[in-house]
């Protein structure tokens, strides 16, 4: 079942230069989605993908299901992370059937994966518990650093996917729009949007500037109001 996916472990393996992004994204939103899910009690994420956000959150959910299709990417996990107390189940999104609810459901960078998006959201309906809360974090076509690339001659199209985006199994980007519409016509109302770290520059050019943690999070924090700028797309979303 799970070849295909297993190809793109080498994309989680940590030897990318991408790695550098990944951890700041990774690591930022999660704590974005708890601050805003105070006595949520259950989780059910999709994806485990670099681990990060599937660390993060078994620290404070007491029901904590994790899917993901590809039993090398699980094995690298649960090697990294030996005492994370999150279930995992080996399942395409497509094909999970359980008969659960979850006061949050976190799809954390995986429709840019999946071949129909709109399924995956739709689908998922039936796990969420009544007043629960979804959310649906994608990179960004816009993010600034695109941009520039346009403007500077670098990059012919923002949305053109590249070498590391086939890497990492990548079959789109996102904008602030294509994902709204995504979403309402799955049935959803979107109830905030934010976006996940200002990248200004290619991260060749960000390693290159050797900024310190504090920059970092300074970038986070001053994405979080522009989503249509960053690199990732945060959505909390909730049934109509």
């Amino acid at each position: 079942m799970n070849s295909k996916l297993d190809t793109h472990l080498k994309a989680y393996t940590g030897d990318n230069l991408y790695d550098f992004d990944n951890e700041i994204l990774l690591t930022w939103y999660p704590h974005r989605i708890i601050k805003h899910c105070h006595g949520a009690r259950s989780l059910l994420e999709l994806g485990l993908g670099h681990g990060y956000t599937t660390n993060i959150f078994s620290q404070y959910f007491d029901r904590h299901l994790v899917i993901d299709g590809s039993q090398a990417v699980i094995k690298n996990f649960e090697e990294k992370y030996p005492n994370c107390k999150a279930q995992i189940v080996e399942s395409y999104f497509e094909a999970l059937d359980i008969d659960e609810q979850f006061d949050v459901i976190v799809m954390g960078f995986i429709l840019e994966h999946v071949d129909n998006p709109h399924e995956i959201i739709s689908r998922y309906k039936r796990y969420l518990s009544p007043g629960g809360k979804i959310f649906i974090a994608v990179p960004n076509a816009g993010v600034l650093n695109r941009r520039l690339g346009v403007i500077a001659g670098m990059l012919e199209d923002m949305t053109a996917l590249s070498e590391n985006d086939h890497l990492l199994g990548h079959q789109r980007y996102y904008t602030v729009e294509t994902l709204s519409s995504d979403i309402m016509s799955a049935g959803y109302k979107i109830d905030k949007l934010e976006g996940i770290y200002l990248k200004p520059f290619t991260t060749t050019q960000m390693l290159s500037l050797d900024l310190n943690d504090e920059v970092i999070t300074g970038l986070c924090t001053v994405g979080i109001d522009y989503p249509e700028l960053s690199c990732g797309i945060l959505a909390e979303i909730s049934i109509c």
